[in-house]
């Protein structure tokens, strides 16, 4: 294998971190501002970029295998730790946006007035009958939600008054 292989695959590496870059940078911008389905495109693009790294990576790992120097197999070790971090990060933010999302949909009451409207409006009985479930299973999943965060609130002050009880108590 030629010195150029090598450099080629190093400057593909590079360009394709830069890109990856960049494109995370957009992403974790496209998370702090209001949802507008771009996102999907986005993810795509970023998910492509990363199995291209990869395959550098995989290319470059085959240069090094095939009796590469400590300094190649270095370089090597280090594009792909940059790889591991790209994944990690994307999938963090991937994670956060989803969050988001499902908070958001959890306290979107338009979601509620739509099934309410959907039910007013369904001439079918058994479509009302479950418009009308779908709509009280919603609102439930919603109580339920702000009930679990209510008691994660309260469950260390709860704690920090039974300390405090049982320290009256002793002494």
């Amino acid at each position: 294998m030629e010195a150029s292989s090598w450099d080629a695959l190093r400057k593909q590496a590079r360009r394709l971190e830069a890109q990856l870059d960049d494109q995370m940078s957009a992403y974790r911008k496209l998370i702090s501002m209001k949802s507008d389905g771009s996102e999907n495109d986005i993810e795509s693009d970023i998910e492509r970029s990363l199995k291209q790294l990869q395959q550098v990576n995989s290319q470059m790992q085959t240069w090094v295998s095939s009796g590469g120097s400590e300094v190649l197999s270095h370089t090597l070790t280090r594009h792909m730790e940059i790889l591991q971090d790209l994944t990690q990060e994307f999938y963090r933010l991937r994670s956060s946006l989803r969050a988001k999302q499902q908070h958001t949909s959890l306290f979107d009451l338009r979601d509620f007035d739509r099934a309410k409207f959907d039910v007013e409006e369904a001439a079918d009985s058994s479509d009302q009958a479950l418009l009308k479930e779908q709509a009280t299973i919603s609102r439930s999943t919603g109580q339920v939600w702000l009930f679990s965060l209510a008691l994660l609130h309260l469950t260390p002050t709860y704690y920090c008054f039974q300390c405090l009880f049982s320290t009256f108590l002793i002494n």
